[in-house]
């Protein structure tokens, strides 16, 4: 037997792995950590536009249908920043919490409620160059402390609509509900789904 399908997730983060491998789960979903490292291009300021190039790249490397998402946290009071821009706030070499505390004192004028969303965009690329692409979006607000230690990036200072906890309170199958990330993927899946039966 051949067994599933294989796609490649491009990235090395294997939570994230984990998620997509859960919403996809009749493929078998591979990570970049499996393959010899991949030199992508810089990234921009268009969520799609760096899904699309970051799949091309490791489709074309790999030789197998990828996937790859970009994703920011856009604050209303902000004009929409940080953006494509946000594990990029503050410069390099900045930690999760360092760039929590550049978000907080930038909204310290900002009274409550601060509203802001999760972006996500993502998209499949096969080797022979066909695409297809989703997106997913999470509103809620922005918080004025961090609550809770699950999560990464953002997630201890968001709270989406209708929560009364922040994303790091989370489970991680009550994040997967309803963040960004889960609905873009859960949209690419059912497209990939119907590119590729797997019966």
């Amino acid at each position: 037997m051949s067994g599933p399908p294989k796609i490649v997730l491009a990235s090395q983060n294997e939570g994230k792995c984990r998620e997509f491998a859960r919403i996809l789960d009749s493929f078998r979903v591979l990570s970049l950590s499996e393959f010899p490292a991949i030199d992508f291009p810089e990234e921009g300021g268009d969520y799609l536009e760096n899904a699309r190039v970051k799949a091309a790249t490791a489709a074309r490397e790999i030789g197998l249908p990828a996937v790859a998402d970009d994703s920011g946290l856009e604050v209303e009071f902000l004009d929409g920043a940080p953006g494509p821009y946000s594990a990029r706030l503050g410069g390099p070499g900045l930690d999760d919490r360092g760039r929590l505390d550049i978000l907080l004192d930038l909204l310290k004028h900002a009274p409550a409620p601060r509203h802001a969303r999760f972006f996500c965009a993502a998209a499949c690329v096969w080797p022979d160059g066909r695409v297809e692409e989703s997106q997913g979006v999470c509103r809620g607000e922005i918080l004025f402390e961090p609550q809770g230690d699950k999560g990464f990036g953002y997630d201890p200072v968001f709270r989406a609509e209708g929560e009364s906890r922040a994303m790091a309170e989370l489970s991680v199958e009550e994040k997967d509900a309803l963040s960004h990330r889960g609905k873009a993927f859960r949209a690419l899946a059912d497209r990939i789904r119907a590119a590729v039966p797997t019966t």
